[in-house]
């Protein structure tokens, strides 16, 4: 199980200030699409040439133009991407194809799909690496998470690895360890913290004895 940092409503030079605290804990670094749609895919490069041996996840959300969206975060130093699973097949199959030819992994987010079970077995048919259930902003000011999803995909996914994302903190993170997903995304249950450093860490203990 692996801990991923999401970076969201940060700069190039705050998310390097963050990441500095904590990147000895986490096993990945997301560059939010906040970040994206203000620095554009600079912000990918920067925090990969800054932090080399971390894995660098562009969260693009990509809905079309799969395989040319891709090509370009992976030039940017991405080493994972985020395709939405609402798009079509055929997206999600072009991204999967550009990201073999260079050695990066696709994510696909259900964010939004309504039968996450029925749409979870699909894209793991295509290829992909990572299946992830997220509660975004919106759904989180809802007071709704992700858990029973998780455990939805987590009976159909045969090939790619689960991944659960949307207001995971220490309080609730041994709910999410017990799920047994394989990432486990974290932003303001680190970021929002006063002490960010011990935040990380204790989540990084919890997540490695799983």
């Amino acid at each position: 199980m692996k801990l991923q940092l999401a970076l969201d409503l940060v700069d190039i030079a705050g998310a390097k200030e963050i990441v500095s605290e904590v990147a000895e804990f986490i096993d990945v670094v997301e560059i939010g699409t906040p970040i994206v749609i203000n620095e554009g895919l600079h912000a990918v490069k920067a925090i990969k040439d800054a932090f080399p041996t971390l894995t660098v996840l562009a969260d693009l959300k990509i809905m079309d133009a799969g395989g040319y969206e891709v090509m370009k975060a992976a030039e940017a130093g991405a080493d994972i991407v985020t395709v939405l699973g609402v798009s079509d097949d055929s997206t999600i199959k072009g991204a999967v194809e550009e990201a073999k030819k260079s050695g990066r992994e696709i994510l696909v987010d259900l964010i939004n799909v309504k039968d996450i079970a029925g749409r979870a077995a699909e894209v793991d048919a295509l290829g992909v690496d990572y299946v992830c259930v997220h509660s975004g902003y919106d759904h989180q000011a809802e007071g709704k998470n992700s858990f029973a999803d998780l455990q939805a995909i987590k009976g159909v996914v045969k090939q790619a690895k689960t991944a659960i994302a949307g207001g995971i903190k220490l309080s609730t993170l041994p709910e999410v360890i017990a799920a047994g997903p394989d990432l486990v995304i974290v932003g303001g249950g680190i970021t929002g913290e006063s002490d960010q450093r011990s935040a990380a860490a204790e989540m990084k203990r919890l997540v490695s004895q799983a």
